[in-house]
């Protein structure tokens, strides 16, 4: 499709249609805009492919989460709340579409899926994750506020207590660490081959009813409200001073611009 994504229909051993994803843009898939743009026209195709069941996969790491360089350039141009309005509400609507789509998304995650990217594995139906994969949410490094859905949809899937905990420590959770809290369904050397064996598994009238009657309109409903939240939050300290030193101590570690 781009040089960042490309998508293709594939069939499961059953017969039925599969849309994958499959991610392999710079700097380990970092939510640029132009990248959120393309996987929203890569959801634009699955929508218009008919297929019930998507798979999303990428290379050595399912994503770095925001640009970082991007949002220091950005800053140091007086255009950090005009850069985090490129990125952040796409990403924000991205993790909607999921959640809201008729259609079995299973991600298979491989090594870090880290920032806001983590929003699309846990918008994600089915996780399956390689033994090095690993989410951590690193907002309190760089003084960013979260988003994917840090505190929309982490909390409504684990728990207000786990959710806090996890993004306040800054934990980094492990493929061990994912499957225990029910974020992943599995743990494999071959995350892409566990994921379509899961969703041949699974019978799809079954399974989009019950996500229909978990995604109920009242919880998408504070999903949607509290991802706005997030986004006015980002911008909010984007383009303050001191987050500004913390990105350049993160992008010159010798402490020189």
């Amino acid at each position: 499709m781009t040089d960042r994504l490309t998508c293709d229909l594939t069939e499961l051993p059953s017969g039925e249609e599969c849309f994958h994803i499959s991610l392999h843009a710079p700097r380990a898939n970092s939510l640029v805009p132009a990248f959120l743009t393309d996987l929203h026209h890569a959801f634009d195709h699955l929508e218009k492919s008919g297929a019930s069941k998507s798979l999303i996969t990428s290379g050595r790491n399912f994503s770095s989460g925001g640009d970082v360089a991007g949002f220091y350039g950005a800053a140091h141009q007086d255009r950090a709340e005009a850069y985090a309005r490129d990125v952040v509400p796409q990403l924000q609507d991205l993790v909607l579409r999921m959640i809201e789509a008729p259609v079995l998304i299973a991600s298979a995650v491989r090594g870090a899926a880290t920032g806001g990217s983590a929003g699309l594995v846990f918008a994600s139906d089915l996780v399956t994750a390689a033994p090095d994969a690993f989410v951590q949410p690193y907002y309190g490094i760089m003084g960013y506020a979260p988003d994917g859905g840090w505190t929309a949809t982490l909390p409504e899937l684990i728990g207000l207590g786990p959710a806090r905990g996890w993004l306040i420590a800054n934990s980094r959770q492990k493929a061990p660490d994912l499957l225990q809290m029910g974020l992943a369904q599995a743990v494999s050397g071959e995350p892409e081959a566990q994921a379509l064996q899961l969703l041949e598994n699974v019978e799809t009238g079954t399974t989009l009813a019950s996500k229909r009657l978990l995604w109920t309109a009242d919880r998408v409903a504070r999903v949607r409200a509290a991802l706005s939240a997030e986004t006015e939050a980002f911008v909010q300290l984007i383009g303050r001073p001191e987050v500004l030193a913390r990105m350049n101590d993160f992008l010159n570690p010798t402490g020189t611009e």
